[in-house]
């Protein structure tokens, strides 16, 4: 769908938040066979998503990676886990910004989302920038899923920045596969290629298999 500038900055990004992708109420959970790969590590666990969306990882023998691979789960859940617009940005102000060449609006929050502000295209949240503590950054989507349930982001980029100097602290891209179990979409190979702040380079790879839902 395309924005009319007639539309409120309210009305485009609730379209956009109520598109995306999430796991409804009955989502069950589920578990699955994780290979993860690293310039330096190769190791695999098993991985556990709770209907509740507490994840935990299983048969790690190293606790840092461990920690780490948990840390990644709670990303993904994080995304997907559903909240309706009220219960999000009921308490905030938005307003609209310039529209660039490509039809994408800028949205500026003010309220409890403070230090959030968005691009919207169509009915697409393509960019997201926030503030936290000292540290900014911004996400732009660059390719998604459309699925019959809302959209799912496929490649996004991140630029992580010093909130006072500005200075760049990394960038990450962001490669996203999903396969359809029963009803649901739940991630089957993500790849990360990260460059730090001293020009070092990480790619990590998160190979999910034997994806299976849990009892409801």
């Amino acid at each position: 769908m395309s924005t009319s500038i007639s539309e409120t900055a309210q009305t485009i990004f609730q379209r956009a938040y109520e598109n995306r992708y999430t796991w409804d109420e009955f989502f069950p959970g589920y578990t699955a066979d994780l290979l993860f790969q690293d310039d330096q590590t190769t190791c695999k666990v098993n991985v556990v998503v709770s209907a509740e969306l507490q994840s935990r990882v299983e048969g790690a023998e190293d606790s840092q990676l461990a920690e780490f691979v948990n840390k990644h789960l709670w990303d993904i859940v994080t995304h997907r886990k559903h909240s309706n617009f009220s219960q999000a940005h009921g308490k905030n102000i938005f307003s609209l910004g310039e529209i660039d060449g490509s039809g994408s609006v800028e949205i500026f929050v003010t309220g409890e989302s403070m230090g959030s502000n968005y691009r919207v295209r169509g009915d697409i949240i393509s960019q997201v920038s926030r503030q936290m503590g000292g540290l900014s950054f911004t996400i732009d989507t660059i390719e998604t899923l459309q699925t019959e349930d809302g959209y799912l982001p496929t490649v996004y980029k991140a630029v992580f920045r010093d909130a006072t100097t500005g200075n760049v602290k990394a960038n990450r891209q962001h490669i996203d596969s999903y396969e359809k179990i029963g009803k649901y979409y739940i991630p089957s190979r993500q790849i990360i290629n990260s460059i730090d702040d001293q020009g070092k380079t990480r790619d990590s790879v998160f190979q999910f298999s034997n994806i299976n839902l849990l009892s409801a």
